[in-house]
């Protein structure tokens, strides 16, 4: 037998255990294969159970014979020479033996001829090879056989080995560095083993490299894997006291010999998926003139069966790490590298197609097993995206994580998106002008006006190079800078940009078009806001009315339309109009898209604040909490509709003096919103003042006083001084100071607050008329 030099065998006593139990079954001869990939310890796996178990069981001997690159026969016949001193006959009747036959005569002579003999069959290849030097078909013959296959006969029995638990891995290092050392850079340690894989061979040759590098710390180590991979000194070179006589890379150089090309090419394509699990799909998609039933016989019969791949669930597959780093360096020597390449990166451009700018739980669920794939192209790959795919990774990812409201992990991928595109394609290129729109939308939604701002700008202008003055891009530009200054409170600004992009559509497209609606739903949005119902009114009613002939009755778009109407019937008090149309649209969502969907919760959510305005609080709290349950799955706990879910049912709860059940739920929207958008944004000031707001109505004024003044100086900051909002939060505190009978502040506050609001809203809108009653009750005190 080989020696072991192994000074702790660790992590694997129940394969231990489980060989043994095979290995006792007196009624027959057992054959039992332990299989795995190159350097998982299949070799001292079987050495491990000689040395531990051959003293009590195998009296009559233990055979070693090694199986790849010697002749088998050969070291049967050469053993029973020189173990058992046995004249093993040249020739019988006249007639010369051939090797086979000698080697069953040793077999069959085989001393002594009473006791288990343990026959070990090394690092097997083919089980034709071996077959005509098997022992005979005797009970006290119990063979064990290592293998990287994962099959080799329907009989043999396969033990399968798996790369060892973390715990194993730290105990191994642990038995070559020391206690205190490991123990020292214990999380250092926990890294080095999960980049090794937690494979028995690396960690081995990582540890004895380390044992006698006293000063070499394990992150350094680390640092010097990452820099040479598999060519670093420490798993090229095994020490002569290993078991194992070969590093890693030469280890799974056995294995690779084995492929053939088509196989090879395979393995080449699969290094460059990401390490993570690989939906098999993909795989088909990156190799599309490939057929696929002769791509999955090629996975199978080869990668799978000589454990170059591993199989973790149905349909999905993930190389080993240190195996990639092996198959990355032969992707390098592949003649169809730059072939092979482009397709993976077209296969993750189809991936990112296929990500709406505003996905559902189910759009996510379905683009996450992809996600770390498509991570590599964006990171590692871009230079095998063509031209105009440029920018898609970065769009998917970026619309990927701020559809589930992780704008911090969304932005650096527009970012980067953006940068890519103008290093290569130049500053002024309309997959800049995309790459510019969608950041800005980011920015827009994080409520970073003022950068979103610059970003339109700088699209539309570049968009008026490329196309003109009258483009549908160029119309598409205004109505997105137009709506930056919407929500800024800026609506001077941008009523004028509305009405020029409207007019522009309606120039370039003859008949009904959705961009056209489009336009005419954001002018009446601005109208709305502004109070001007009656201008509002007319467009809110044309948008809906040219979806209609677009579409038919019942369409997504026309859903919307008609929630916007009904939303401004709401806010009129036209109670009994805007129901019929809310109720309209919450059917035909159920019905175009099922029962759970975000546009039913927003329908449910819409419906809901409709029933509270009325005063409806019974009818409208379990549809809240609906609407609430029903985001939460489809989005997750932290999103910002669950956080507006979660407000409105709070005002529901506040409006019927609920406040212990109110402010939980207040608070809770808050937490969402800060976590989500940072400290400084519209959604967020919202939260800060209806916090406050509640407050003050329990006349808790300690407490309200400092959220109203937060609020309204993050508004200030947010819009300046001209804002409905802003002058919202001077009345608010106003009103405050007046609970308090501090009428001197109140007073200020309150004449502030009109001004604005007769400026922006008009004289006859509902929060005009209630500050200037209040500022005139006031005064009314004073007198």
């Amino acid at each position: 037998m080989p020696h072991t030099h192994v000074s702790k065998f660790v992590g694997r006593s129940s394969e231990l255990e489980t060989l043994h139990q095979r290995l006792q079954q007196r009624e027959r001869v057992v054959i039992s294969a332990i299989s795995g990939m190159g350097g998982i310890g299949k070799t001292e796996l079987a050495l491990q159970y000689a040395l531990n178990y051959y003293r009590e069981n195998y009296l009559g001997g233990v055979c070693w014979l090694q199986a790849r690159d010697v002749d088998l026969g050969t070291q049967i016949v050469e053993f029973a020479q020189l173990k058992m001193n046995l004249e093993v006959p040249q020739e019988k009747a006249g007639k010369p033996l051939t090797l086979e036959q000698k080697a069953q005569w040793c077999w069959d002579n085989w001393q002594p001829s009473d006791n288990l003999v343990l026959v070990i069959l090394d690092d097997v290849t083919e089980f034709d090879k071996i077959k005509p030097y098997l022992p005979p078909n005797q009970p006290r013959f119990k063979i064990i056989i290592t293998t990287r296959k994962q099959s080799l006969a329907e009989s043999f029995e396969m033990l399968p080995l798996e790369v060892l638990s973390e715990k194993a891995a730290l105990e191994l290092l642990e038995s070559l560095i020391g206690e205190e050392r490991l123990n020292r850079q214990l999380e250092e340690a926990k890294k080095l083993c999960k980049w090794l894989g937690y494979l028995p061979l690396g960690l081995e040759l990582v540890g004895r490299y380390l044992k006698n590098k006293k000063d070499l710390s394990l992150a350094d180590m680390q640092q010097r894997l990452k820099k040479k991979h598999l060519e670093q000194r420490s798993l090229k070179e095994p020490a002569a006291t290993m078991t194992a006589q070969r590093g890693v890379a030469a280890a799974f150089e056995l294995s690779w010999l084995e492929l053939d090309e088509d196989a090879q090419q395979l393995g080449c394509l699969l290094s460059l998926f990401a390490l993570a699990p690989i939906p098999w799909k993909l795989v088909e998609n990156s190799l599309p003139d490939q057929d696929s039933e002769d791509l999955e016989d090629i996975r199978d019969y080869s990668l799978l069966e000589l454990n170059l791949l591993g199989r973790t669930d149905k349909g999905i597959y993930q190389l080993h790490e240190l195996i990639r780093e092996f198959l990355r360096n032969k992707m390098e020597l592949c003649d169809r590298a730059d072939q092979l390449k482009q397709g993976f990166a077209q296969a993750m451009v189809a991936v990112a197609d296929k990500i709406p700018q505003v996905p559902t739980q189910k759009d996510i669920d379905a683009a996450t097993p992809a996600i770390p794939h498509l991570t590599e192209v964006a990171t590692v790959l871009s230079d095998w995206l063509k031209d105009e795919d440029l920018c898609k990774p970065f769009k998917g990812l970026g619309w990927f994580y701020e559809g589930q409201g992780t704008y911090e992990q969304a932005l650096p991928w527009l970012e980067q998106g953006l940068e890519l595109t103008r290093n290569r394609l130049g500053s002024e290129h309309p997959a800049v002008a995309t790459s510019l729109h969608n950041l800005a939308l980011l920015y827009r939604n994080k409520g970073r006006y003022c950068e979103a701002e610059t970003l339109y700008v700088q699209a539309l202008e570049m968009m008026k190079k490329l196309y003109g003055q009258e483009h549908p891009d160029v119309a598409t530009s205004l109505n997105n800078l137009a709506l930056v200054y919407h929500y800024q409170g800026r609506y001077s600004e941008a009523e004028p940009l509305f009405v020029q992009a409207l007019e522009m559509k309606t120039t370039l497209y003859v008949q009904e078009h959705l961009s056209v609606a489009i336009s005419l739903n954001n002018l009446a949005l601005l109208y709305y806001d502004q109070a001007r119902y009656c201008e509002a009114e007319p467009l809110f009613v044309q948008a809906l009315e040219m979806k209609k002939k677009l579409y038919g009755q019942e369409h997504r778009s026309v859903a919307t339309s008609l929630n916007n109407l009904a939303s401004l019937y709401r806010d009129q008090g036209r109670y009994f109009e805007a129901e019929p149309l809310l109720v309209q649209a919450l059917e035909m969502r159920k019905k175009l898209l099922g029962q759970e969907h975000p546009d039913v919760a927003i329908s449910l959510n819409n419906l809901a604040e409709l029933y509270r305005n009325q005063g409806r609080y019974s009818e409208g709290e379990p549809i809240f909490v609906q609407a609430l349950e029903m985001f939460t799955k489809l989005v997750g706990t932290e999103h910002p509709r669950v956080a507006q879910s979660l407000n409105g049912l709070a005002e529901l709860y506040s409006d019927q003096e609920r406040y212990c059940e109110a402010e939980p739920l207040f608070l809770q929207a808050l937490e969402i919103r800060k976590k989500l958008y940072g400290q400084q944004h519209p959604h967020v000031a919202m939260s800060v003042h209806n916090l406050a707001s509640l407050y003050r109505n329990q006349e808790r004024y300690s407490e309200g006083e400092p959220l109203f003044v937060q609020a309204l100086e993050m508004r200030k900051k947010l819009y300046g001084q001209q804002h409905p909002d802003f002058a919202n939060s001077l009345h608010s505190l106003a009103k405050l100071y007046n609970n308090q009978g501090r009428y001197s502040e109140a007073e200020p506050l309150f004449v502030q607050a009109l001004e604005i609001f007769e400026g922006k809203l008009g004289s006859n809108h509902p929060r005009t008329i209630a500050c200037r009653e209040n500022l005139q009750k006031l005064r009314d005190k004073l007198t």
